[in-house]
């Protein structure tokens, strides 16, 4: 019998069958490893901000403009590169704008496609043809490739691309081409996209988002806790359905879930009316948004007190049937003294804001009504049937994972919980103690048993697991004492509010915690870093986005326009490319047409971060050291041949 290494040798033998063949994928693959290392680019906490999402996709956090300067330094004016840039981020739109007061328009295209030709070739530089091949779009492949490729076999070259540009203008082809060269550009500014969590709430358009993160041709995702909550919604556990409704109907935005979803509320709408017609709902006012007529905001309030209500309930059933979650603290309806009107929590009393609660039984607070039973059994199987948001949540499980180790950097959203010691915090998840990384694994592996399991206990433990990530104090993903819902809503007192936060976040300028996170999840800390979201950067405040020396960078500096008079700025955003990592800084995103129409960009400062000596090549990458280990193997596999162990295989 065959060993493990001779049966790999000729599966290897079969992909590679004779020298030849095997000597020239080596040399490719040589080849390879000495390019310059890929860009990535860096998002967190994006939160349904779709037009300030795809912008900051678009300008690769001020990666296109650094492409620009490097091709045409001084030569162009400050104003022609922002008209170049702009033209790159959305071609067409600009095109037309530009074209309506242009006189020589043959002559802007010549001139604009030669200087996109030129950005563009900056852009290709560090990719093999085979990776550009794969990029171009089919319609323009052969002109773009020729275009894009010095050829040393001809004298004069610049009368052979002139020729070509010329045709293309001919023809009346030189629209698409700047579209086709613009698109490219982006394509090849960021070699690939890591979303370090929270894609959905507080923002319109996360679905929006979702469909183009689908597209992108090299992405991963950090889930996070708002994340998680929507994939809890879509695999039908009702604390989190109720909690993703709440918070759209907070923010003024459920027709993310009817007009972007297709999921009907009009039967919780009929019973909000019908249960709070008379009640002014001013404990359930909304946020954000302004647009809303009288009868719209009312409309609102009543859905948003209604479900929340539903809310307390459903988390309430959980929490029984989950003792080990630890979280009876937090049911608070019983608590209530309904003839008093005030809240008893923590040995105090507070005097309730609302005491209308008609559907709440003071025997048995925490029961739905059959109306309310309805209603969320009509959503379960709403969000469980709902094509598109399951493709969505598809997706997130394929391409994303609670953390991830890439290139030397260790990515996650919230925190690894840790004691006020610094030591990794002990959790019992389902009667079993977890800590430091295998926390996160046990957590991500019940994520997955919430949509897959074949067994209907651990499917439905996986679905309950994902509730519990969404606000215990012991999930990575929260880190909180406590998620004060309830308190907010319904207590005046602003000592109620407060959710303190795990000993983590005080730790983040500790060096010696550092490092053991870092080698807990298998990096060595010198020259590793981690990449952080979930908690705001106060910019205004004079809080600085850098932690211990660089080692720790928390880049959510408030993507979210509900966050922005917090942090005084627009979002941090990072770049890590061939000569250091780079932390953007954005100011508030205004529009698409303002960044059309004024060439306003929301890229308003960088820094550099680390900056390496040697600028560094794919070798020097998780992908690099793939390919060496592959080079490796098929040296083993020549030797095969040589010695003639394994016979080459020749085909007419």
């Amino acid at each position: 019998m065959k060993s493990l290494q001779a049966r790999y040798l000729d599966r290897l033998a079969e992909l590679y069958p004779t020298i030849a063949a095997a000597s020239t994928e080596i040399i490719n693959l040589e080849s390879i490893l000495n390019l310059p290392k890929g860009t990535e680019h860096f998002l967190t906490d994006i939160h349904g901000e779709y037009e300030a999402f795809s912008h900051v996709l678009k300008n690769g956090s001020g990666s296109v403009k650094r492409k620009i300067d490097d091709v045409f330094g001084n030569t162009l004016s400050r104003q022609d590169k922002q008209s170049l840039a702009t033209l790159i981020y959305y071609p067409a739109e600009k095109m037309s704008r530009i074209l309506q007061t242009e006189k020589n328009p043959d002559d802007w295209y010549k001139i604009t496609l030669y200087r996109l030709i030129a950005v563009c070739r900056r852009a290709a530089s560090k990719y093999t043809r085979s990776k550009i091949r794969k990029a171009l779009p089919k319609e323009f492949a052969y002109v773009l490739e020729e275009l894009l490729t010095e050829r040393g076999d001809l004298q004069d070259k610049e009368s052979y691309y002139d020729a070509i540009v010329q045709t293309i203008v001919r023809v009346g082809r030189a629209k698409a081409f700047i579209i086709a060269l613009s698109e490219l550009i982006q394509r090849l500014t960021v070699d690939h996209l890591h979303i370090v969590g929270d894609i959905y709430d507080r923002g319109p358009g996360p679905h929006i988002i979702m469909d183009k993160m689908m597209t992108y041709h090299s992405i991963d995702v950090q889930w996070g806790n708002h994340d998680v909550l929507w994939m809890g919604a879509a695999a039908g556990q009702m604390g989190c359905i109720a909690n993703a409704i709440r918070i759209c109907a907070r923010y003024g935005n459920l027709d993310i879930l009817e007009d972007g979803y297709g999921i009907n509320l009009l039967p919780l709408a009929t019973f909000a009316i019908n249960t709070y017609g008379d009640d002014p709902c001013t404990c359930f006012q909304l946020k954000g948004s302004d647009s809303y007529s009288a009868s719209e905001r009312e409309m609102n309030q009543k859905m948003h007190k209604a479900i929340s209500i539903i809310q307390f309930k459903a988390e309430g059933q959980i929490i029984k049937r989950h003792p080990e979650f630890g979280l009876e603290k937090r049911n608070l309806l019983h608590h209530i003294d309904f003839e008093r009107g005030v809240l008893e929590m923590d040995g105090k009393e507070y005097k309730m804001l609302d005491m209308n609660f008609p559907t709440v039984d003071p025997k048995d607070p925490y029961a739905f009504t059959p109306e309310e039973a309805d209603i969320m059994e009509r959503l379960e199987r709403a969000f469980m049937n709902c094509e598109k948001l399951q493709q969505h949540m598809k997706f997130l499980l394929a391409k994303g994972s609670l953390y991830k180790v890439y290139n030397n950097n260790l990515l996650y959203h919230g925190c690894v919980p840790l004691n006020k010691d610094g030591t990794f915090k002990e959790v019992e998840i389902y009667g079993k103690q977890y800590k430091g990384k295998a926390l996160y694994d046990i957590l991500d592996n019940y994520v997955r048993k919430g949509f897959v399991a074949v067994d209907k206990a651990e499917r439905e433990k996986g679905r309950d697991m994902m509730w519990y990530i969404w606000l215990n104090e012991n999930s990575p993903l929260f880190g909180k004492d406590k998620m004060a819902t309830f308190e907010r809503y319904f207590l005046a007192e602003k000592e109620t509010h407060k959710e303190v936060k795990n000993p983590y976040y005080d730790m983040l300028e500790n060096e010696e915690v550092l490092d053991r996170i870092l080698r807990e999840f298998g990096l060595e800390p010198e020259g590793a870093h981690i990449i952080n979201g979930h908690v705001p950067v106060k910019s205004k405040d004079g809080e600085s986005p850098l932690k211990c020396g660089g080692k720790l960078l928390v880049i959510d500096g408030g993507f979210s326009r509900a966050y922005q008079k917090e942090t005084g700025i627009a979002g941090y955003t990072l770049i890590y490319n061939s000569y250091g990592l780079i932390l953007a800084a954005h100011d508030p995103f205004e529009s698409t047409e303002a960044a059309i129409e004024k060439e306003s960009d929301i890229h308003s400062e960088s820094r550099m971060v680390k900056w390496v000596p040697e600028r560094k090549c794919v070798g020097d990458t998780d992908i690099g050291r793939e390919l060496k280990e592959k080079i490796k193997d098929l040296e083993k596999l020549l030797n095969a041949y040589y010695s003639g162990a394994i016979a080459e295989k020749f085909t007419r």
